[in-house]
C-alpha cells in the first residue's frame, strides 16, 4: 500500500516541476492548501502517535518531542547551509550551477525520507498512513516545483533539471519500498516519526506558507490553510 501511494507522491512531484515552467496566479492557493495538510498532520495526528510510541521521557520530556525539536533544527541548519531560501528568491550576485545542483540535491534526499515516513506510517495503522500519505502528496507538489526552479535558476541546462526533477519525483517510491524489507519496532518508529513531523513542520511554516502568502497575501490563501488543517481533522476523526 505504501509504495502504491507513493507514486501519488511520484505524479504530483512531476505535476509541481511542469507547474515551475507554467506559473500561474492561482498558485498561491495550491500552496497554501498544502501548509495547511503538511501543519494538520503534524499537530493533529504524526505527534501524537509518535509520543504514544516512543516510549519513555528523557530527562522529563518525551523522546518523541526532543526529536520533533531536533527534526525542526536539522531542517533550518540544512536550508541555512544549502542557501535554498536564497536559491529560490533569486538572492546573490554569483550563481554557481553546483550550488543548484546540491541544493535540489537535498531536496531529492528529503523526498527520499519522506517515502520512509509513508511507509513506517501504515506499519503503525492505515489512518495514519492515510495522514502522512496526504502530507506527502500535496507538498511534493512544492518539492518538484522548487527542485526544478532552483537546478535551472542557477545556469543548469534543462536537462539537468528534468534529471534531478525526475529523481526528486522517484525517491519517495525508493524510500517506501525499503520498509517492504525491514519492520521498525516501536520506540524508534515513535522517535523517527516525531523527527519528520520536525522536519515538515519546519518546511510547512518557513517555506510553503511564506511563499503562499510571499506575492499573494489574500484572503484566500488563509482560508486554503485552514481548510487544509481542517480536511486533515476530518481524516483523522473518519480515521478514529
Amino acid at each position: 500500500m505504501a509504495v502504491l501511494v507513493a507514486f501519488g507522491a511520484f505524479l504530483m512531484t512531476l505535476v509541481g516541476g511542469w507547474v515551475a515552467g507554467r506559473v500561474t496566479d492561482r498558485r498561491h492557493l495550491v500552496l497554501g492548501f498544502a501548509g495547511g495538510l503538511m501543519l494538520g498532520v503534524v499537530g493533529l495526528d504524526l505527534l501524537p502517535e509518535a509520543v504514544d510510541a516512543a516510549g519513555a521521557p528523557v530527562f522529563g520530556v518525551p523522546a518523541a518531542l526532543l526529536l520533533f525539536v531536533g527534526g525542526f533544527l536539522v531542517a533550518h541548519l540544512v536550508e541555512r547551509l544549502l542557501a535554498v531560501r536564497r536559491a529560490a528568491h533569486g538572492a546573490g550576485e554569483e550563481r554557481v550551477p553546483q550550488v543548484g545542483l546540491t541544493a535540489a540535491a537535498a531536496m531529492v534526499g528529503h523526498s527520499l525520507m519522506d517515502g520512509v515516513a509513508l511507509g513506517a506510517a501504515f506499519q503503525v495503522g492505515t489512518g495514519m498512513g492515510v495522514a502522512v500519505a496526504l502530507a506527502v502528496i500535496s507538498h511534493d507538489f512544492a518539492d518538484g516545483f522548487n527542485t526544478y526552479t532552483i537546478t535551472s535558476l542557477y545556469g543548469n541546462a534543462r536537462r539537468k533539471a528534468l534529471l534531478m526533477l525526475f529523481a526528486d519525483a522517484l525517491a519517495p517510491v525508493v524510500g517506501a519500498a525499503t520498509t517492504l524489507v525491514f519492520t521498525l519496532p516501536a520506540e524508534p518508529l515513535g522517535g523517527y516519526l516525531g523527527f519528520f513531523g520536525g522536519v515538515l513542520l519546519y518546511l510547512a511554516a518557513a517555506e510553503i506558507l511564506p511563499e503562499a502568502h510571499h506575492e499573494h497575501p489574500a484572503r484566500s490563501t488563509l482560508l486554503c490553510t485552514v481548510a487544509g488543517v481542517g480536511f486533515i481533522w476530518l481524516v483523522v476523526g473518519v480515521a478514529d
